[in-house]
């Protein structure tokens, strides 16, 4: 009978520890597949994890949703543009709205995720009650999406709406009026009139709003140049 390795001979929490220090999903996959304990370990890894990036990966609706169910103790949740075309889709933002750590997410980027619509975001936005940090730049969202936010995301601080050339002053202004926490708003790109940005200070002072210097020749300038 062959002796047993001593990495075999360690509990199941141990093993959890490990893998949460293990950064690849690729290892991780392929460590579920070493034995059914080893699998229960990466289980509980993802349960763990506080911080969560699919960035830079290749990922697909159902491959998310599945690993973001066992992350339960999640915060911070990265599923922005991989570099090698993001698949993820409504579906999926529909799906991944249903995993336990959603509530408690108090930061979530869905930069550049190009297939995704207002109906997916306002989906996943309604069940994110502790955001406080949203990133949806480059995006295609329009206004329901804000409206949406600003009933949902009471927490909110900051928000990055970097090249979202379907959302309006509407919206905008909806935005920071009912999110009174809000301290930065990411405005570079958008099709908004530049006086917009006068009113949200008008409601909200001590707002930051970027890039700086958006504000400058006010009346000069009717519409913030897109790049």
């Amino acid at each position: 009978m062959a002796e047993e390795a001593e990495i075999d001979r360690l509990p199941t929490d141990v093993l959890a520890h490990v893998f949460v220090l293990t950064p690849s999903f690729t290892d991780l996959a392929q460590a579920s597949a070493v034995c059914r304990k080893w699998k229960e370990g990466v289980k509980k890894s993802l349960g763990r994890r506080q911080c969560l990036s699919f960035a830079g990966r290749k990922m697909d609706d159902d491959t998310t949703a599945r690993i973001l169910r066992h992350a339960y103790g999640l915060k911070e949740l990265d599923i922005s543009r991989s570099c090698w075309g993001c698949q993820i889709t409504d579906n999926g933002l529909y799906q991944i709205s249903s995993a336990k750590c959603v509530s408690n997410l108090t930061s979530i980027s869905l930069w550049g995720m190009a297939g995704i619509t207002d109906s997916g975001v306002i989906q996943l936005i309604s069940r994110a009650k502790s955001l406080q940090h949203l990133n949806v730049g480059g995006t295609f969202i329009t206004d329901e999406s804000l409206f949406a936010i600003a009933d949902s995301c009471p927490h909110l601080k900051s928000i990055v709406l970097w090249s979202c050339r379907h959302v309006t002053e509407i919206g905008l202004l909806n935005l920071v009026h009912k999110c009174r926490k809000l301290e930065s708003i990411d405005v570079w790109g958008t099709r908004v009139p530049i006086d917009c940005f006068v009113g949200l200070l008008t409601i909200s002072p001590a707002l930051q709003i970027k890039p700086s210097g958006v504000l400058v020749n006010v009346g000069s300038a009717s519409v913030w140049p897109v790049a």
